[in-house]
C-alpha cells in the first residue's frame, strides 16, 4: 500500500524559501558542497534513482524523526500551504543527514535541522483548494492540515483515488507486471501473481514518466455538482473503491461516475465501475450515470445504454445535456443494481 503524507510547505516566509531553493529547482547532490556529506551508501542511492545527478528535496525536523522513518521509494507526499495543495510529489530516497540538510536549508532557531532528508522522483506543482480534499469521505470540512500528517490507509487510498495520482513507481509495477506475464506465457511457464511480483529497481528509466494528477475528471465533477441544486451529494466510500458523485434528491438516488475523455475504452471503465459500486449504495440506485466532458459517439451511448446507464456530457461550459437510457432497460438492470453484495 502507497503511504501518503501531508506535508505544511507554504505558510511562512521560511517555507516558501525553502520551497523555491529545494522543489522549484534541483539540487546537484553530486557537487563537492552536497556530495562530500553523504555517505557511500546514500550517494549510492541518489545515483541509482537520480542518474542525472540532481534532485528536488525536502526535509523535517528530529520532531518527525517516526513519521519520515516510514517513506519508502513510491509513497506519495502533498506538499500544502495557503488552503490549497499547492504540490504533489512521489518519494525518491528517504534518508537521515543532518550535515547533508544544512547545506541546503538553515536549521531552525528551535527544532534545529531538517536532518530527514528525501528526495523526489517526481513533483508536479498542483493548485488544489483543500475543499476537494473535504469532499472525501474520510475528511472533516475546516481541517487545515497543520503538521507533517501520515495518513491512514483508507483515507491514504480515498487521496490517490480522488485526486486522481497515478505514480512513476505504480506504473513502472504494472508495466513489470505486463512483461512478467508475457514472458511467462511465451515459455509456457507458471504465471507469477500479480502481488507476489516486485519491480526490480534497475528495470526502467525512471525519469522518463512524471507523476500524473488527474484534474480533468476532478473539475468536470465540481462544474457538474455545481448544476444539482439542492439535491445532498457526497462522494461515497464503497467496498469497490469511491464514487465521484453520490447524489439524492427528488428524482431517487443515482451514482455518477466521470471520466476525461469519450474514448472507447474510457467508455468501458465507467461502465465497469458503475456496476461494481451501484450494489454498495446506502439507498436502493435508481440511476448510474457516466459523466464525459464531451458527447460520446453513437456506438459508446448504446453500450451504456444497454446496460440501463444514462450518459451525461458538457454540450457547453456549466451546461450539461442527459441522454437518458430507456427506461425498459434501466427497469431490467435494476435489480442488478441493488443486489445485496455486501456480505460477499
Amino acid at each position: 500500500m502507497t503511504l501518503v503524507a501531508i506535508q505544511p510547505s507554504y505558510g511562512n516566509p521560511t517555507a516558501r524559501r525553502h520551497w523555491q531553493e529545494t522543489l522549484e529547482q534541483e539540487v546537484p547532490f553530486t557537487s563537492p558542497k552536497h556530495a562530500d556529506t553523504l555517505s557511500e551508501s546514500q550517494r549510492a542511492n541518489l545515483d541509482r534513482l537520480h542518474p542525472s545527478g540532481s534532485a528536488r528535496f525536502w526535509g523535517a525536523t528530529s520532531v518527525q524523526d517516526a513519521k519520515v522513518a516510514r517513506f519508502r521509494t513510491g509513497d506519495v507526499v502533498l506538499f500544502t500551504g495557503q488552503n490549497h495543495v499547492r504540490g504533489i510529489g512521489e518519494v525518491g530516497i528517504p534518508f537521515q543527514n543532518e550535515a547533508f540538510a544544512n547545506t541546503m536549508w538553515d536549521p531552525d532557531p528551535q527544532k534545529g535541522s531538517w536532518r530527514n532528508v528525501y528526495s523526489l522522483l517526481s513533483f508536479r506543482p498542483t493548485e488544489i483548494h483543500y475543499s476537494e480534499i473535504w469532499s472525501l469521505p474520510g475528511f472533516n470540512h475546516g481541517d487545515h492540515f497543520m503538521g507533517l500528517r501520515v495518513l491512514k490507509e483508507e483515507q491514504a487510498q480515498e487521496i490517490l483515488d480522488g485526486l486522481g495520482i497515478d505514480t512513476v513507481t505504480e506504473f513502472e509495477r504494472k508495466l513489470a507486471r505486463d512483461v512478467a506475464v508475457a514472458s511467462a506465457l511465451a515459455a509456457g511457464t507458471t504465471v507469477i501473481p500479480v502481488e507476489a511480483f516486485n519491480t526490480p529497481e534497475t528495470t526502467y528509466t525512471r525519469s522518463a514518466r512524471n507523476i500524473r494528477v488527474g484534474r480533468a475528471e476532478s473539475l468536470l465533477v465540481t462544474e457538474y455538482k455545481a448544476t444539482l441544486g439542492d439535491a445532498d451529494v457526497q462522494r461515497l466510500r464503497t467496498p469497490a473503491g469511491l464514487t465521484d458523485l453520490h447524489v439524492t434528491g427528488a428524482a431517487g438516488t443515482e451514482v455518477i461516475e466521470a471520466k476525461s475523455s469519450a474514448e472507447h475504452r474510457y467508455v468501458r471503465e465507467a461502465l465497469a465501475q458503475l456496476l461494481d459500486y451501484a450494489p454498495h449504495s446506502p439507498q436502493p440506485t435508481d440511476r448510474l450515470t457516466a459523466l464525459f466532458p464531451v458527447r460520446p459517439r453513437a456506438a459508446e451511448v448504446n453500450l451504456l445504454h444497454r446496460y440501463g446507464i444514462d450518459c451525461v456530457y458538457r454540450a457547453a461550459p456549466h451546461t450539461f445535456d442527459r441522454l437518458a437510457a430507456p427506461e425498459e432497460a434501466r427497469k431490467h438492470m435494476r435489480a442488478v443494481w441493488s443486489a445485496d453484495t455486501a456480505g460477499e
